[in-house]
């Protein structure tokens, strides 16, 4: 089977053309993977607009398909099945993905599946190396997501926890902004910790071990899981985030390379603590690390040194699948097809489409 992937969540415009491989340890190949960055037209804003990025989506969508179709050497005639990003994103970025997709699969009589954003990024380890040892636990950190995922099964995301407040992402690009690096912010500051002390700055790491706070979302307050288990799987980088803004108003950045790379520190180490804790605590057999950040360079190498030492694989996916791509919604599309079949045609975007459906 070839399918069409469609995303549209935020501001990549993107298409793929992933084939099913009849191997069950691998069951899928990328035929192609197509990506219009918008990156330029929003760094001038220091950050992503709604509305200019959904119009930038109807500029490029037919483009970005019909480059995707030609990379894979596959006609529209080819194609066997559509898949597209239901949500969550930005829900005017969302609609151009959906009506463009839902369109093409009504017009040529295609079964047609809803994908959730992040059920791609999980999916794009399996893109990348083939069925990973389950049960297994995934974090998914981006700019606009940090969430721990427990997959006891093929195409079973079950939410452990995820961030009350910041990304680790975003978190990143506000900082860049403060020191005044640009947006985005994560691949400069990733750049230039690699040449500072990550020592050189204190900064807190959050905690929610106070009897008063608040209680969990409800979307994570389900019993599925011990309490202990949803404390360890929780983030906040809020804090964090204030505690740098403090720092360069009364201190200064000081060595901007030292200020990254301590900042870095607090946030990696966050992430690997609690991915393995989690991990740990569940009984994985695999911890993987899917999403924007998972480019992040100390992150892969603190996790891969943390397996290590655990005797735990860990699952990372190429730089080419860690931000936004059509590739890994084409193969998130192949699991939800084969497990649960297509799509009514009445399905709509959704700002915040819950994993579970």
């Amino acid at each position: 089977m070839k399918i069409l992937g469609i995303e549209t969540s935020c501001d990549e415009t993107a298409a793929a053309v992933v084939t099913s491989t009849g191997d069950p340890a691998r069951p899928w190949a990328v035929a192609s993977n197509v990506v219009s960055s918008q990156t330029e037209i929003h760094r001038e804003w220091g950050g992503i607009v709604p509305e200019i990025a959904s119009r930038q989506h109807v500029a490029d969508i037919c483009g970005v398909v019909e480059a995707a179709l030609e990379q894979a050497s596959t006609p529209l005639s080819g194609i066997d099945a559509i898949a597209v990003t239901e949500g969550p994103g930005l829900v005017g970025s969302l609609l151009v993905g959906v009506s463009f997709a839902k369109a093409l699969a009504a017009a040529r009589g295609l079964p047609i599946v809803g994908v959730h954003h992040l059920a791609g990024h999980i999916e794009s380890l399996t893109l990348e190396h083939g069925e990973l040892p389950l049960p297994a636990v995934i974090l998914v950190v981006s700019g606009g997501h940090t969430s721990l995922y427990f997959v006891p099964a093929r195409g079973e995301y079950r939410l452990v926890g995820q961030t009350r407040d910041d990304a680790a992402g975003e978190a990143y690009d506000k900082v860049a902004r403060l020191l005044g690096l640009g947006y985005p912010g994560g691949p400069v500051m990733d750049r230039l910790a690699a040449g500072g002390r990550d020592d050189a700055v204190a900064l807190p790491v959050t905690r929610f071990t106070r009897p008063d706070r608040n209680d969990a979302p409800a979307d994570i307050r389900d019993g599925e899981f011990p309490d202990d288990v949803k404390r360890m799987a929780e983030f906040s980088f809020s804090g964090l985030k204030t505690a740098a803004v403090r720092h360069i108003e009364q201190h200064g950045a000081g060595d901007v390379a030292d200020f990254c790379a301590s900042f870095q520190r607090v946030v990696v180490t966050t992430l690997v603590d609690r991915l393995f804790a989690v991990a740990s605590r569940l009984g994985a057999r695999s911890v993987g690390i899917a999403g924007g950040v998972s480019a992040n360079r100390r992150l892969r190498a603190d996790a891969a040194a943390r397996g290590g030492r655990e005797r735990l694989p860990v699952f990372v996916p190429a730089m080419s699948l860690s931000t936004d791509n059509a590739a890994m919604i084409a193969a998130a599309g192949l699991r939800r097809l084969s497990l649960k079949g297509a799509s009514a045609l009445d399905f709509n975007a959704s700002a915040s489409l819950p994993i579970s459906r």
